[in-house]
């Protein structure tokens, strides 16, 4: 029993491998195809390219592990399947429980792999590839951090805490020196609007001003930051909330609630991290309801079909639902867990029903 659990958990892994390279080499392309389109600007050349491609890698990974996984466990089972193998293995007295037993227990060497490599290895990757590639595009004067970005504006030190959809940031911090590199001016602004021609609109301010006299301290309504960045330049500085660790998230999330600020994005992405290893095992046993819970006139290559469609519905679906909490306003909790449950109970009830 032990060699045919080994031979049914082997072959099962083989299959995820299989189709994980697959896909990683197909989606690496698409990346590097969207790279090309920089390639020229600042110092950023071909090589750089396929640095980023290579560093940003295991976040692909753990990106397509859930989809990946349902795929190979169908095509290594339906490849059993085809060959009359657990046909056999039933009549010789294996259960079907006992076969999605193996798989399960493949399926645990993905969810144990899938968490560690989000906690301590893409996040840490995927960081460096980025601040890598902002440095080549736009030179060094630019320093990405897990909370925003800091850069230089003329005789100011210009840290960006956060950057928010439709051209809109928040938590700017604003150091100004003079000549001497002495601080002059200091300038802290709850929330700021990108717009035209590089221009910032800085709103709510608290301004520090120091003299040989001492400080003095107003509120401004607002004021304008001319000729400072692009969306587009924005988008390349910031570290997106799937490129911090669950630990980094953890604590971020926590940060921007105690400041008071929108944190859903951050908590979403928290959520969807931490419930890979679930939403792994709702691929499993959605792979095992179509080799048990199909006729055995269908073969393996319609089994891919139609897990292909089944999977990019799921992924939508998890996309969807997520987004939609997020205009709604519900907790990343439910947006997240919600479709994962609901998908495990109907695959758990269609597999007691094979019993």
């Amino acid at each position: 029993m032990k060699l045919i659990d080994r031979y049914i958990a082997v072959h099962t892994i083989s299959g995820i491998l299989l189709v994980l390279s697959l896909f990683i080499v197909l989606f690496s392309l698409m990346e590097l195809l969207s790279e090309i389109n920089d390639i020229g600007e600042g110092n950023y050349q071909m090589a750089d390219a396929f640095i980023f491609i290579v560093l940003t890698v295991p976040k692909r990974i753990v990106d397509l592990l859930p989809v990946c996984v349902l795929l190979g466990s169908i095509i290594a089972l339906g490849v059993l399947a085809d060959r009359f193998e657990l046909i056999a293995m039933q009549f010789s007295g294996i259960s079907e429980l006992r076969i999605c037993g193996s798989v399960l227990s493949a399926g645990a060497v993905f969810m144990l792999a899938g968490i560690l490599m989000a906690q301590y290895v893409a996040p840490t990757l995927d960081q460096k590839a980025r601040i890598r590639r902002s440095q080549e595009l736009y030179g060094k004067g630019f320093m990405m951090t897990k909370g925003g970005f800091w850069t230089r504006h003329g005789r100011s030190f210009i840290h960006v805490g956060q950057t928010l959809s439709e051209g809109q940031a928040a938590e700017i911090d604003v150091y100004e020196y003079d000549k001497d590199r002495r601080l002059r001016r200091f300038l802290h602004a709850r929330r700021a609007s990108i717009l035209d021609n590089r221009q910032w609109l800085l709103e709510d301010i608290q301004e520090k001003t120091f003299t040989d006299m001492g400080m003095i301290s107003q509120h401004l309504q607002s004021q304008t930051l001319e000729k400072f960045l692009s969306p587009e330049q924005v988008s390349i500085l910031e570290l997106p909330p799937d490129s911090l660790s669950l630990s980094d998230l953890y604590d971020y999330v926590r940060g921007l609630k105690k400041r008071g600020q929108n944190a859903k994005r951050y908590a979403l992405s928290f959520w969807q991290k931490l419930c890979l290893p679930l939403t792994i095992l709702v691929m499993m046993l959605v792979a095992l309801t179509f080799i048990f819970g199909h006729s055995r006139n269908v073969t393996a290559g319609q089994r891919v079909i139609l897990a292909t469609t089944v999977g990019i519905v799921l992924y939508l679906l998890n996309q969807v639902t997520g987004h939609l909490g997020l205009l709604f306003d519900i907790h990343p909790a439910l947006t997240t867990l919600v479709p994962a449950m609901i998908i495990l109970g109907i695959s758990m009830w269609l597999l007691r029903r094979l019993r």
